[in-house]
């Protein structure tokens, strides 16, 4: 059976996905979500380095005064969109990192705040948790 510090290396079978029967982020478990992370974090930089060309382009383009000024303004509107999504995809390129730090340190799927464990069931659902449910909702009411 595979240590917990080898997760990285498991190979896991095509339709793999944790159970319950399983036992609690075990290494196969810890492999799965390694793996989605490491997809989700390679997506996004790709996804930001597409983001980037869009918004040299459209920087480019309204610099050269190309087009009118309903044509400046449609550049200066891409411009701000292009920008508040590569904001969102860095803060998320931060979370996937954060998750991938407890990875390596064996917190993973344990609450930030209790120190439970979070439950693969919503693990599953959001692999960036940091917090179990309850304290989730405790936190999002204080917060109102």
């Amino acid at each position: 059976m595979a240590t917990k510090k080898d997760f990285k290396k498991i190979e896991l079978p095509p339709k793999y996905v944790p159970k319950k029967t399983e036992p609690y982020m075990c290494p196969e478990q810890l492999a799965y979500f390694y793996h989605i992370l490491n997809n989700q974090k390679q997506e996004l930089m790709q996804s930001n380095d597409s983001v980037l060309s869009s918004v040299r382009m459209a920087d480019k383009t309204s610099n050269d005064g190309v087009g009118d000024e309903s044509d400046s303004a449609m550049f200066e509107q891409e411009i701000t969109m292009n920008l508040r999504m590569s904001q969102r995809d860095n803060n998320l390129l931060k979370k996937i990192d954060a998750a991938l730090a407890r990875l390596d340190n064996g917190t993973y799927g344990y609450s930030v705040v209790s120190g439970e464990p979070i439950g693969l069931q919503r693990m599953l659902a959001r692999p960036l948790a940091t917090m179990t449910i309850e304290e989730q909702e405790e936190y999002e009411q204080r917060k109102e």
